[in-house]
């Protein structure tokens, strides 16, 4: 059964069934192309539970908001049992470059993806051939990537 999670809504379940199919979708939300309700649209039918942290209005000047987001985002990238990291062209992403330094050595499923023209896609190749020996495959496109997370979903 799929799910789908977009915040501020919280993920409400114990099912250990449910929450090991759960991917969280990070990567580019500020000046960025919906890239993950794409992404979602593509998992459809794979039973993923996706975790999707882009808001659908969200206003930077309101600290309090802000505030909700970062929590929001920890507290799911914790849940999740894999995590998908995207990095496109017009942003270079820098939290989710944080994100993804913190989550790359943990033995989780991981699913990177950065676009061709991404300006540090040498870095984030280099850093996960580093963390991540034999399994370090940093995706050209988002459809790539959804292959890859369908292929794993099919092993659950």
């Amino acid at each position: 059964m799929d799910a789908y999670v977009q915040c501020p809504a919280m993920l409400q379940t114990d099912d250990p069934g449910m929450l090991r199919r759960t991917l969280f979708l990070g990567g580019g939300i500020t000046g960025c192309g919906n890239w993950q309700e794409w992404m979602a649209e593509r998992l459809a039918g794979s039973g993923i539970v996706a975790i999707n942290p882009r808001r659908r209005d969200f206003d930077v000047a309101d600290p309090a908001m802000g505030r909700f987001q970062i929590e929001w985002e920890h507290h799911h990238l914790r849940l999740a049992r894999a995590r998908l990291f995207w990095f496109p062209p017009e942003t270079l992403c820098p939290i989710t470059l944080f994100e993804l330094g913190k989550y790359c050595e943990r033995a989780d499923p991981l699913f990177v993806g950065a676009h061709p023209d991404y300006e540090r896609r040498f870095d984030v190749e280099t850093q996960l051939k580093l963390a991540r020996p034999g399994d370090h495959t940093v995706h050209s496109s988002l459809d790539e990537l959804a292959a890859a997370v369908r292929s794993w979903a099919s092993t659950l």
